[in-house]
């Protein structure tokens, strides 16, 4: 790599920046698309910085954007210190982070530690080296079972379904825990350990300010042989770690793999000032707050929120847990709604109680149909709420914008691995990645001069940014408001709980005196006193405050 300047750090100003920053993760190829071939890019992304300036995010958080045959939506790495070609080069990475700095925006990258693409070089040299060799180390090789290793080495499932395991022409298996063009890399092997180190620093040095890891409580695995089954029928994910002793499962949440979190803090914290990072793991609060200890990633992802229905009750259970798991970890709470593998919250908050998300997706959206306009009021409400709370609020492109699920479409058009593989029972999460509409008309909505290379519905020029630009009472204007006097309120990280609200009412105190109150039952409610300073929703025309609505109060 030639040498160049680096982008100037505004971070110094603040390094703790993270611990309360509202950040917006960008699906690179969904975002903004400069060349036209319908598939979105990093000068995309460059071109609407000021969007996302102007909206008052804090920083932008960009899904994998390195070479990938796209059989996971990138998250198939086949080089982790690049830039796919489709997407752009290294120069425009570069180019990309000074104008973020310039506008004062910080950059988060995503990291892909558990596995590579089939296509990296290292894959490709265990295919060639055959059993026994030090190359296949570097990965989950094994050798079959049965009376001619014709049988999976174990029992163990893919999170995508099916076995976790694939046989290779000469007869042994590799471990993929996702799709088989996705084999696990093996964490006790020190090559593997030193080349992520090199990739943190690596981005570190062009300017990124900080890290999500993805899948981070799948590192560490017990490979000890024998290898030992999970039983029958075969677990993962959740019914996995509920069903084995804490910190034992074979292959997530193992106990070790804080070690390795441990050692990437000493590369963050070299840098002045030090990186952050936050953990996608998902396991549960009070086993996922050890990742986010300050000498490991400092941050995770509270997917029990995003878990969580509507419901007053136990919202304040989950929003009460987590800001005590956080606190005693030392860490910052984080907050999220929606993001690249969910169902979008303006569709999800509004299905029926007991309705099974994977149902309704195959069903094109229509069983149940979901009113549009009682689920973006719904996630108007959910968002002003998240905005309120102490810690960090995760964004995901287009939210801004109201945009609900494209559950409806084809099959014959969908992208995510999970449709095939899992022999067309779940559809996948292509109905939140659709790419954005910029403006009301045009081939793809402003994405790009072409068309999208997941098709756009008719009715998304009604949410596009264009349609929404300086209507007083959109959600991207809400969006906006709520931002800008988010950074005027924040002060803290605690809160303090109104005692006396009706039943389905959520209310609570920031440390310097701003409130927040959620009505989340069905019907008005009177509001306290204070002078209403943002709502998602107009008050009722007496007054109270409506159903499935949010205020602040100053």
């Amino acid at each position: 790599m030639t040498a160049r300047p680096t982008a100037p750090d505004l971070s110094l100003k603040d390094p703790n920046w993270w611990r309360q920053a509202v950040v917006y993760q960008v699906y690179p190829r969904s975002f903004g698309d400069a060349d036209g071939d319908g598939l979105g890019d990093i000068r995309g992304i460059t071109e609407r910085l000021t969007h996302l300036a102007g909206l008052g995010v804090d920083a932008l958080w960009l899904s994998p954007f390195y070479p990938s045959e796209l059989a996971d939506g990138g998250y198939d790495v086949a080089d982790h210190r690049d830039v796919d070609p489709r997407l752009g080069t290294l120069d425009d990475f570069d180019a990309m982070v000074e104008e973020a700095h310039r506008l004062g925006l910080k950059i988060m990258v995503d990291i892909v530690p558990n596995h590579t693409s089939h296509r990296h070089s290292w894959f490709r040299e265990a295919l060639a080296a055959g059993p026994g060799s030090a190359a296949r180390e570097r990965y989950v090789f094994r050798d079959g079972r049965g009376a001619h290793g014709e049988l999976p080495p174990t029992d163990w499932q893919s999170v995508f379904g099916g076995s976790a395991w694939r046989r290779v022409p000469d007869g042994q298996w590799y471990l993929h825990l996702f799709a088989p063009e996705q084999p696990d890399l093996n964490w006790s092997h020190p090559e593997v350990r030193a080349d992520f180190r090199t990739t943190l620093r690596f981005w570190a040095d062009r300017g990124v300010d900080g890290f999500r890891v993805d899948v981070a409580h799948a590192l560490a695995k017990d490979l000890t042989e024998p290898l030992r089954d999970l039983g029958t029928p075969a677990l993962s994910g959740d019914e996995a770690l509920a069903a084995i002793p804490p910190g034992s499962h074979p292959l997530y949440d193992r106990d070790e793999v804080h070690e390795i979190y441990r050692d990437w803090r000493t590369i963050l914290d070299a840098y002045s000032p030090p990186r952050m990072a936050v953990a996608e793991a998902w396991v549960p609060g009070s086993r996922r707050v050890l990742y986010a200890r300050p000498e490991e990633l400092g941050q995770a992802f509270n997917f029990e929120y995003l878990q969580t229905s509507w419901n007053a009750g136990r919202l304040r259970r989950i929003i009460g847990d987590s800001l005590a798991d956080a606190h005693a970890a030392g860490a910052s709470a984080t907050w999220v709604l929606s993001n690249h593998d969910v169902v979008r919250h303006a569709s999800r908050l509004t299905l029926p109680p007991g309705t099974e998300e994977n149902a309704w997706l195959l069903s094109g959206g229509r069983a149940p149909e979901v009113d549009r306009a009682a689920g973006l009021r719904r996630a108007r409400a959910a968002t002003l709420l998240m905005l309120a709370l102490p810690g960090s609020s995760y964004l995901y492109q287009g939210e801004e914008l109201g945009l609900p699920e494209v559950a409806d479409l084809p099959v014959e058009v969908l992208q995510d691995p999970i449709w095939e593989q899992t022999g067309h029972v779940r559809k996948g999460r292509d109905g939140c990645r659709v790419p954005l509409p910029w403006t009301v008309d045009g081939p793809s909505h402003g994405f790009g001069a072409g068309g999208a290379w997941l098709p756009q519905p008719e009715w998304f020029g009604a949410y596009s940014v264009e349609a929404q630009e300086g209507v007083e009472e959109s959600t991207l204007e809400l969006y906006r408001r709520a931002l800008r006097l988010r950074r005027k309120l924040l002060a803290g990280e605690t809160l303090t709980w109104a005692e006396e609200t009706p039943d389905g009412v959520l209310g609570f105190a920031r440390s310097d005196g701003w409130r927040c109150v959620a009505n989340l039952s069905g019907a008005p409610v009177p509001l306290p006193p204070g002078e209403v300073v943002v709502s998602s929703a107009p008050l009722e025309p007496d007054g109270r405050l409506g159903a499935d609505t949010t205020v602040w109060l100053t």
